[in-house]
């Protein structure tokens, strides 16, 4: 009788090779929680939106406007996108390759929300961004911005639905100037049910009158007319974006603030340079870290930028970063300003800060 070739070792070597060979495909083909973040295409505000039309990404009417030269480049990231799921390897090589990183999907997509959620989180925070970027650049270009209480919600079936609109301004309350939020609620607190209230709102930037009437609260005391109150912003330009593109999240707010205030300012800001830049910024000209910091500085240097403008807070974000670019870090639009304006001037491009 002859033995088996196949001994007790070399069963078990083969079942070891099969077992590892099935968990390498499975690791390959299942998804892990991570996403990753690579350099996205840079885009110039002050060029024209492409495509069919010659529009310019940012249009500015209703005030004077003065000519610009030079390229001012927002800068993204790509990110996976919400509905998609990255493999083991895929993590891992974007994790190890420059200007790249994989992080934890609920980082980035906070759990429990869909792929439909967390786009219009961040269509959102774009609209928030430029919105408060228009603000901070009328304010540095010296125009007039009025400061107003403005409605941000109508609860549906309240006194206020189909009279009051989010967005309207609001000017005074039954004759009496309304400046702040508080003096539009105590406004409210005084009135009686079933009694006229006469709201004066600026509504696309016309005053307009709207009467609600108030009804009782559910409590037996007092009125309620379903709304929620914040801060918004009055003044005469009228200035519009066109992207061309899918771009979501706070941090262009920087890049448009700038461009904004070049196209309002006397004299070519830029002056020919090539910049780019990122971070949030709010309606005072404060300006805010962002995520992505590395990729958004591979994503300008690939597009050919000499300049890239850091927010302050990412300056610490840097250690191993190697660009040929010169990093200006900016606290403020007012940094942002004064150093871009320095470029071209010898005698005091040296003073710029940097990262």
């Amino acid at each position: 009788m002859r033995r088996s070739s196949f001994t007790r070792q070399t069963v078990t070597a083969f079942a070891a090779a099969v077992t590892f060979v099935l968990l390498a495909v499975t690791v390959s083909v299942l998804g892990v929680p991570y996403v990753t973040w690579s350099p996205g295409t840079a885009r110039d505000v002050l060029a024209s939106s492409g495509g069919a039309g010659t529009e310019p990404i940012i249009s500015v009417e209703g005030v004077p406007t003065y000519p610009t030269s030079g390229r001012l480049d927002l800068t993204v990231v790509s990110t996976t996108s919400a509905g998609s799921r990255l493999s083991l390897p895929q993590a891992l090589v974007a994790y190890f390759r420059p200007d790249h990183d994989a992080l934890p999907r609920e980082a980035v997509y906070p759990p429990g929300r869909s792929a439909a959620d967390a786009e219009a989180a961040d269509a959102e925070m774009m609209v928030d961004a430029q919105d408060d970027a228009v603000v901070a650049a009328l304010r540095a270009s010296q125009q007039t911005v009025r400061q107003l209480p403005a409605i941000a919600s109508v609860t549906v079936g309240s006194p206020a639905q189909g009279h009051l609109r989010p967005g309207d301004l609001v000017v005074s309350v039954d004759g009496v100037e309304t400046p702040t939020p508080a003096l539009v609620q105590a406004a409210v607190r005084k009135a009686q049910a079933n009694q006229e209230l006469r709201f004066v709102v600026l509504r696309d930037k016309v005053e307009t009158t709207v009467p609600v009437l108030p009804a009782p609260q559910a409590s037996g005391t007092g009125v309620q007319i379903g709304i929620t109150i914040g801060t918004g912003y009055a003044y005469d330009a009228r200035i519009s974006y066109d992207l061309g593109q899918k771009i979501g999240g706070p941090s262009a707010g920087l890049v448009f603030a700038l461009a904004i205030y070049d196209k309002l300012t006397p004299g070519e800001l830029l002056a020919g340079q090539h910049v780019a830049g990122t971070g949030t910024i709010n309606p005072t000209g404060v300006v805010g870290g962002i995520g992505g910091i590395q990729e958004k500085i591979a994503g300008a240097q690939a597009a050919g930028a000499t300049t890239f403008l850091v927010p302050a807070p990412n300056c610490g974000d840097l250690a191993g970063v190697k660009t040929s670019m010169r990093l200006v870090r900016v606290a403020t639009l007012g940094d942002a300003i004064r150093s871009v304006r320095w470029l071209d001037s010898p005698e005091l491009a040296d003073r710029i800060p940097t990262c």
